[in-house]
């Protein structure tokens, strides 16, 4: 919860509240196709859909960091650290990525920024040069991010309304919701 509190509002701070309040359902959709005979509720999923757009929004503006390495390390060591513990058994990693993948990819979506140092128009003299509001690559991103999404929640949800299970088309995943040890053992 802590976690959720402190990125969330970082986030708000920067693209407001009604932009981030889009529900990250994509970790529920993948959720019930690979765990079926369970109920998974919390708010971890959305909690990796903010991880998700904070990594996106730093790949995004990189330029505009002055410690690059550090944000990236230590972004990507939360989230390595996260998804490591939750591979004990019985807690629902795959509303983690199913979160974490939708956040990323929403991110481009919905969350487009100018490019660093854009003026509206309306603020600049008549014979000032016309500069895009975005660059190209941003534009590229939104494209392929609104196909991804797209083609990820129809096949998730026919899958889902079929009532096929997910890891009968991934014979690896299982390893991704729990790793059997001397410990525990995963069950079915």
């Amino acid at each position: 919860m802590l976690s959720l509190i402190f990125i969330g509002i970082r986030l708000e701070q920067q693209f407001g509240f009604s932009t981030l309040s889009v529900p990250f359902c994509s970790g529920s959709v993948l959720s019930s196709l690979f765990i079926q005979r369970s109920i998974s509720v919390g708010a971890s999923g959305a909690l990796f859909g903010l991880l998700g757009a904070m990594l996106s929004e730093l790949l995004t503006n990189w330029t505009i960091y002055t410690n690059k390495a550090a944000a990236l390390i230590t972004l990507t060591v939360i989230i390595v650290i996260n998804l490591a513990v939750r591979i004990l058994p019985h807690i629902d990693n795959f509303a983690h990525i199913g979160g974490f993948l939708t956040g990323f990819l929403l991110r481009f979506v919905l969350l487009l920024r100018p490019q660093f140092g854009w003026v509206g128009r309306k603020h600049l003299p008549a014979s000032a040069p016309v500069t895009s509001k975005h660059k190209a690559y941003q534009y590229l991103f939104l494209v392929i991010a609104m196909v991804l999404l797209i083609v990820g929640f129809t096949v998730g949800l026919v899958m889902l309304f079929r009532g096929e299970n997910g890891h009968d088309h991934c014979s690896w995943c299982h390893y991704l919701s729990c790793v059997p040890t001397s410990k525990w053992h995963c069950g079915n």
